[in-house]
């Protein structure tokens, strides 16, 4: 298996404290996620100084809306030099259709890849119950994986426990995003279904999201080269 890059979250609310959160982070990473809040107060402006570095954008708004608004919004986001964004899987067929056409038509030196976000890793099974859905976590993200792959969507957002399985069903081709990434012995947070780099990789995870294991360190630079360590002993 290839590398699995890492993704560090600037998950900041200002493109202020996004720059901050950026400056003291190794020259090496290469990709980089933007959330809803940041983006939602800055707009666009809020990547510019990751698109002036070089670096590769994840730009994670789950958008989910009726698809004719779906497919505006990602033709609109496409413009603005980003790698990765996302959808929610539960938009169904006819949004997810409508997302890929949208981003494929688009496409060019730097196209524009979805990602279809399936059970949130901050989602339980009591979470799941509590807003009618029967299935239990790791098969409602298995169907909805399959869903939108099938649908053409060009990969998965998923906890590392769904990973494998989704793997296999959705074929080797397709991009694998895993957050709620943890070494040993950190702090679980928000996050209810977490794993470390190393399960994440031999999950088939393309790619890793870590935030405040990086940005809460007092040793950014440290905390990120942890997390490579535990990836290349995985490799």
């Amino acid at each position: 298996m290839e590398n699995t890059a890492i993704i560090v979250a600037l998950d900041v609310a200002t493109r202020s404290e996004l720059m901050d959160a950026f400056k003291p982070l190794p020259p090496e990473i290469a990709w980089y996620k933007v959330g809803l809040e940041c983006f939602g107060a800055e707009g666009p402006n809020a990547l510019e100084p990751l698109k002036s570095a070089g670096k590769r954008i994840f730009l994670d708004l789950k958008l989910h809306d009726i698809p004719r608004t779906v497919e505006k919004a990602v033709a609109a986001i496409s413009a603005h030099g980003v790698d990765l964004l996302t959808v929610h899987a539960s938009g169904g067929p006819a949004m997810l259709k409508a997302a890929a056409e949208a981003a494929k038509s688009r496409a060019g030196s730097r196209p524009l890849r979805l990602l279809a976000v399936t059970v949130l890793t901050s989602l339980d099974q009591a979470d799941l119950s509590a807003i009618g859905v029967d299935r239990n976590p790791a098969d409602h993200a298995v169907a909805l994986a399959e869903l939108a792959v099938s649908c053409g969507i060009d990969g998965v957002v998923c906890s590392v426990h769904e990973a494998a399985r989704i793997r296999r069903a959705v074929g080797p081709e397709a991009l694998m995003v895993t957050p709620g990434i943890r070494l040993p012995g950190e702090a679980v947070g928000d996050q209810k279904r977490i794993a470390t780099p190393r399960e994440a990789h031999q999950a088939g995870a393309t790619h890793i999201v870590v935030g405040r294991p990086i940005l809460g360190s007092p040793d950014p630079a440290a905390a990120y080269q942890a997390i490579v360590r535990d990836l290349k002993g995985a490799a």
